[in-house]
């Protein structure tokens, strides 16, 4: 082992003594991460793993994680290898019954299980779930030109309005981490796609979690989208509204933020926006003064949360 110098044994102290009370003051509560990005569907597996090493060690220092996850590159490219078309409105897949079948495959099958083999390697355990086995919807209505009476539907998208958590806080009392897909049932057994930003923040809800975390193409919530050094550090719930009208916040953090309102109003203590592709960027989150990305709070609350 190579001797540190004074001042490099210094640094590395001070890194780990300032996530030191982060640790202790989170220790036993529960982090929803909502698993998605760019990085995702990178042939540099190297990003994925980094996520999973941060995970494991949010693990490890004793945060309870649930992951839930997206996956819509992944569908698109198995539908037109089926040759199934697909359709968006709204920022959402038009679901037909064919459609929910790839969809089930793909979030199932092959996402959710890499997901857990990442975090597996990094030391930690990981358990696929089904979001069938958990979420309950019913089908989603979308208002045609703004008019209440008229309303339109995309076939199998579900709106959520229930999570059984039962199965979650079984895997979690077993020392494991679920990663969880946005699939959901309506009332009588039928399939729904649901939006994952959504699901994670119904997963946050029903768990009364202490942190929602979205992991994003952008380093959080910037005043210029094209200037990181816009990045909005922290904001309080009640700015959101004028972000939104004065089009900072646009396109697909739109419904990002929608989720993360309401989960700070159901009582989730703070909600992150963060790089995924920025090394670590979760740690640096979590268990430093500064932070790399945004986070939202409740302006009624005390900060030290």
């Amino acid at each position: 082992m190579n001797n540190l110098s004074e001042l490099d044994a210094t640094t590395k102290a001070s890194v780990l003594l300032e996530a030191l009370p982060y640790v202790q003051r989170f220790k036993g509560s529960i982090f929803v991460i909502k698993y998605g990005g760019a990085f995702m569907d990178s042939s540099d597996t190297s990003k994925r793993k980094k996520i999973a090493s941060d995970i494991a060690f949010l693990h490890a220092v004793g945060i309870q994680v649930v992951i839930v996850h997206g996956g819509g590159k992944a569908i698109t490219k198995s539908l037109k290898e089926k040759a199934i078309k697909t359709e968006f409105k709204n920022g959402l897949r038009v679901s037909t019954k064919q459609v929910i079948k790839v969809v089930d495959t793909v979030l199932n099958k092959e996402v959710s299980p890499s997901i857990c083999e990442d975090i597996i390697e990094q030391g930690a355990n990981a358990m696929p779930i089904n979001g069938k086995d958990l979420l309950i919807c019913e089908q989603k209505q979308f208002l045609t030109n703004n008019k209440e009476e008229e309303t339109y539907t995309l076939g199998f998208v579900g709106d959520i309005n229930s999570v059984k958590t039962k199965l979650i806080r079984k895997v979690l009392k077993n020392e494991s981490i679920p990663v969880i897909s946005p699939l959901a049932v309506d009332d009588e057994g039928s399939i729904y796609n649901t939006n994952a930003d959504s699901a994670a923040c119904k997963v946050a809800n029903a768990l009364k979690a202490r942190r929602l975390v979205y992991l994003c193409d952008v380093p959080g919530l910037m005043r210029d989208i094209e200037n990181p050094e816009s990045l909005i550090s922290s904001i309080h719930i009640k700015q959101l509204d004028s972000l939104i009208e004065n089009k900072v916040i646009s396109s697909g953090m739109i419904p990002k933020v929608e989720s993360a309102k309401n989960a700070l109003i159901e009582g989730v203590k703070r909600v992150h926006f963060i790089h995924a592709e920025q090394a670590h960027s979760l740690l640096l989150e979590i268990f430093t003064d500064q932070g790399v990305g945004t986070e939202i709070i409740h302006a009624e609350r005390k900060q030290n949360i």
